[in-house]
């Protein structure tokens, strides 16, 4: 997995006064809108991050990992209204100038599919706690500083694709669902991998690490669409982990 390094701002204090200032501009004007990318001044948590709604600015502008913008915009979709204006400047702010944000995402990863309240695990078939915990094992080893390799990420994106369609076959939706989560997530980190080999081959497979990591952001906070009712899964709990690991982030 190629965890690029990035100094969120860029480490500059401007940088982060002038994204959080557009976007209390946005808010106090009632621009910030769900279900709308960015048009005629109004938009999504990305689009009134940038003004525009391109998550691949973010490494660029913000020095934050894109998979980032994708996860930000999926919690802020997923939101009630009313608590989802709050969110996108509450995640601008809990960055710190400089910080290096590149665990932010492998911690969330692990939450997302083992935290013993809200983790997809506890509701796995045995194939898909299996598989689950087979990614987790692979980002808490990427987390204490250690290197995975491609075909651990492809081997991992399988076991989890195989438990997903065991769970389905079995008509088990709620272990089909929590495999899923195991699926996508692991599906982001071998996306991350292969992309980087292609890259070195000198092909043209950036755009497929981007879709991958994004996918799996959207698809990890999509579970919640669907849990959410049941007390399962909830958005809210999502934005609270974001936003801790974020500030946790130095």
């Amino acid at each position: 997995m190629n965890l690029t390094k990035l100094a969120a701002y860029h480490g500059d204090p401007k940088i982060k006064e002038k994204y959080v200032s557009r976007m209390k501009a946005h808010i106090a004007a009632d621009e910030l809108i769900q279900g709308t990318g960015f048009e005629n001044g109004k938009g999504c948590a990305v689009g009134c991050t940038l003004d525009s709604y391109e998550h691949g600015r973010y490494p660029i502008e913000l020095g934050v990992p894109e998979v980032l913008a994708y996860l930000q915009d999926a919690i802020f979709e997923g939101l009630p209204v009313g608590e989802d204006k709050a969110f996108p400047l509450a995640f601008l702010e809990a960055i710190k100038e400089g910080a290096d944000l590149s665990l932010v995402w492998p911690k969330y990863a692990v939450w997302l599919l083992s935290d013993p309240i809200h983790g997809t695990f506890q509701y796995c078939s045995e194939s898909g706690k299996a598989a689950a915990m087979q990614v987790v094992a692979l980002y808490n080893h990427v987390i204490e500083g250690g290197s995975v390799g491609e075909y651990e990420w492809a081997w991992a994106a399988e076991a989890a694709w195989a438990a997903r369609a065991a769970a389905w076959a079995a008509m088990a939706a709620e272990a089909a669902w929590a495999a899923r989560a195991a699926a996508w997530v692991a599906r982001a980190a071998a996306g991350e991998a292969w992309a980087a080999r292609e890259a070195r081959a000198a092909r043209a497979a950036a755009g497929e690490a981007r879709a991958a990591a994004g996918a799996a952001a959207m698809a990890a906070a999509g579970e919640a669409r669907a849990r959410a009712a049941a007390g399962v899964y909830s958005y809210r709990a999502q934005r609270h982990k974001l936003l801790e690991l974020l500030a946790e982030a130095n």
